[in-house]
C-alpha cells in the first residue's frame, strides 16, 4: 500500500481501538457483531460521542475495521470473522468539480510579478493543470524527473507506480522560469522541483495552502484548487475528443472505471447547456 494509505489505516484504526477501550473492550476476540454496528452509529452520530463524519469517510474506517478482523481470523487469533456480516456503507460519489476554460485561465494568470513566489506557483499550477497531476505526486518531483527537451515528466503515483507524462509549451515557459531563475535563488537544499523561499522542500498540504491562496484559487472567485485543476485536466481531454483509455494511462488510474466518471461531468454540462439554450427543454 502507498504510505498515505498505510497512514489513513492506522488512524482509523486508533480511532475503533479507543471507542472500544471506551466501552472496556481490550480483547479483539470478545468483539460482537452488535459492537460494530454500534461503532458505524457512533461515527454517524455526534451526540452519541461521535463526530458526524461523512459516509465517504465512514465507508473506507469500516474497510480497515474489516480488514483488522479478516486478520485476525485468519492468524487464528480469534475464533471467527466477526465483521463478516458487517455491510460497508455506499456513500454517493459526487461528481469532480471541473472548472471552465475561462476559470483556468484567471486560476493560471493569479501569480503575479516577476519575483521567485511568482515564478513557482506559476509553474506548479500550469504543470498541475498540464500534465493533471496530484499535489503529492507534483511535490514528490525531482528536477531530473522533468525533461525540458521532449516537454516530458516522469511522475510516481500510488503504489510508487511511475508513468510519463507530457506536458504543454506555457508549461515549459513557467517551469523553465522558475527553475533557472527563481529556483536557483531561493539556494534549494536537495533535488526538489517544489522548494520554499528558503529552499526546503514543501508537503502536499503546505503546496496545496500556498496555491490556494492565490485570489483566483481555492476561496476565490474561480474555485479552484490543485486537485480541481486534475479534475479539470481529464473533463477538458475528454470534451476535447480524447479517449477515456489515453486519459486513464494520464491520470495514472488503476481502472478504466475511475476515469469513466469524467464522461459523466461532460455530459452533465451538455445537459445543462441544453436546459438553457433550447426553448422547449
Amino acid at each position: 500500500m502507498a504510505a498515505n494509505t498505510v497512514t489513513a489505516y492506522r488512524r482509523d484504526l486508533g480511532r475503533y481501538a479507543a471507542y472500544l477501550d471506551e466501552r472496556g473492550i481490550t480483547d479483539p476476540g470478545t468483539v460482537e457483531e452488535d459492537d460494530l454496528r454500534g461503532y458505524v452509529r457512533w461515527l454517524r452520530d455526534p451526540d452519541g460521542g461521535g463526530r458526524s463524519y461523512a459516509e465517504a469517510s465512514i465507508a473506507r474506517m469500516v474497510v480497515a475495521v474489516r480488514g483488522f478482523h479478516r486478520f485476525l481470523a485468519r492468524e487464528q487469533l480469534t475464533d471467527g470473522d466477526v465483521s463478516a456480516g458487517l455491510p460497508t456503507p455506499r456513500a454517493a460519489r459526487p461528481l469532480p468539480k471541473a472548472l471552465s476554460l475561462a476559470a483556468v485561465d484567471r486560476l493560471l494568470a493569479a501569480p503575479s510579478g516577476a519575483t521567485p513566489g511568482a515564478w513557482r506557483d506559476r509553474a506548479l499550477l500550469e504543470l498541475l493543470y498540464s500534465a493533471g497531476l496530484r499535489i503529492s505526486e507534483l511535490t514528490a518531483l525531482d528536477v531530473d524527473d522533468i525533461d525540458e527537451v521532449d516537454r516530458l515528466v516522469r511522475v510516481t503515483g500510488k503504489g510508487d507506480k511511475q508513468r510519463l507524462v507530457p506536458f504543454g509549451e506555457p508549461a515549459a515557459e513557467a517551469l523553465e522560469a522558475w527553475l533557472v531563475r527563481g529556483r536557483p535563488a531561493s539556494r534549494p537544499e536537495g533535488p526538489a522541483v517544489v522548494v520554499k523561499h528558503r529552499g526546503g522542500g514543501r508537503t502536499p498540504a503546505g503546496a496545496g495552502a500556498r496555491l490556494n491562496h492565490h485570489p483566483a484559487g481555492g476561496g476565490g472567485g474561480a474555485g479552484g484548487s490543485p486537485h480541481t485543476l486534475r479534475h479539470s485536466f481529464a473533463t477538458h481531454l475528454l470534451d476535447g475528443g480524447a479517449d477515456v483509455r489515453a486519459v486513464q494511462e494520464l491520470l495514472g488510474h488503476a481502472s478504466v472505471t475511475t476515469t469513466q466518471i469524467y464522461t459523466m461531468v461532460s455530459r452533465q454540462a451538455l445537459r445543462e447547456v441544453y436546459e438553457r439554450a433550447h426553448p422547449r427543454a
